[in-house]
């Protein structure tokens, strides 16, 4: 019999370690969207930055060193873009999704992944609940 070690929390075989958080408000789509697109909303989670055009392709670099590029965009429903935090040795994917079955419900949903290790993935779980409390917090 082989001793195998427990795999590690949101560790997966393909796209390195990942993570995903997600909160119901009780809000539409188009509000949902607002709060995360508007300038506060961006500057809420994705960091300090001055401007941004929510199209495909478009690059973003925060004050804080935040790097990456928008690579999907679909309004009301999805945001994906690459994610490079200064000092990381390579860019992660994280995709912001809006799901809803109702017109007064919206989850929020922000899930990461190719993140490098355990630790880089628990900082990342914090920023994600962080945010979604806040940008819950907003919603009422």
């Amino acid at each position: 019999m082989i001793n195998q070690e427990p795999k590690p929390v949101g560790l997966t075989a393909s796209v390195g370690y990942q993570i995903g958080v997600r909160r119901p408000l009780p809000i539409s789509k188009e509000r949902a969207w607002e709060l995360i697109s508007s300038l506060d909303g961006l500057q809420l989670w994705l960091g300090s930055i001055s401007s941004m055009k929510l199209q495909r392709g478009e690059k973003y670099l925060t004050e804080e060193g935040t790097s990456g590029e928008l690579r999907v965009v679909k309004p009301y429903e999805q945001l994906r873009l690459t994610w490079h935090k200064a000092g990381w040795s390579q860019p992660s994917t994280l995709q912001i999704r809006l799901i809803s079955t109702s017109p007064i419900k919206t989850t929020l949903s922000f899930h990461q992944e190719k993140l490098e290790n355990a630790a880089v993935r628990e900082e990342m779980k914090a920023r994600w609940e962080h945010v979604i409390m806040q940008i819950s917090e907003s919603s009422v």
